[in-house]
């Protein structure tokens, strides 16, 4: 198993996601949006391109405000199109909104993104990107469980050894609570 720790630590890029956001338990819906959006749009490609265009996403994308990418037009989708500061993809950008529309309907349904997501767990890999798949567009295996990694709900972000995952385990990741294995398959 390759770990992101082995290219991560110390690398400009990838460090300071690697030390202060990957595998951190995450319950704001802005930021869990802004990871949802992000690793839709890394599939195919690579995750220091993301890291690169975020700043690009987050203009791009209104500051990931669910309300306001969810209201997107026919205007907001040919300007994210035409935006080189992100990945120019119809069927990643449509995606996007869908899935914040999706979002937002989770606030009447159970509260918010992260009251959903805490209220499915814990569920195995293979349940959660069927979960996924029947809720929001363009989740398939990888993307879940990225993302599902990437806030804390699967195991598997970190070495042993790394000292984020220490600090990872003093927060109680849910994948923690529900005593899965850090080794567990991802």
């Amino acid at each position: 198993m390759s770990w992101y720790c082995d290219t991560a630590i110390g690398d400009p890029l990838h460090g300071p996601y690697h030390d202060r956001e990957y595998g951190f338990p995450e319950t704001d819906e802005t930021k869990l949006f802004e990871r949802l959006v992000l690793e839709i749009n890394q599939a195919g490609l690579n995750w220091g391109l993301m890291l690169k265009k975020r700043a690009g996403f987050q203009a791009a994308y209104d500051g990931f405000e669910v309300d306001r990418v969810a209201a997107y037009g026919e205007a907001e989708r040919a300007r994210l199109l035409a935006d080189p500061g992100i990945i120019r993809n119809r069927l990643k950008i449509e995606a996007s909104i869908h899935n914040a529309q999706v979002i937002r309907g989770f606030r009447e349904s159970h509260g918010g993104f992260a009251a959903w997501l805490a209220a499915h767990h814990p569920l195995t890999k293979p349940q959660w990107v069927k979960l996924f798949k029947k809720t929001f567009r363009f989740t398939g295996g990888e993307i879940t469980g990225e993302f599902l990694m990437s806030i804390g709900y699967l195991p598997g972000t970190h070495r042993a050894d790394c000292p984020v995952a220490a600090a990872i385990a003093e927060t109680s990741p849910p994948w923690m609570e529900a005593g899965e294995s850090f080794y567990a398959e991802a």
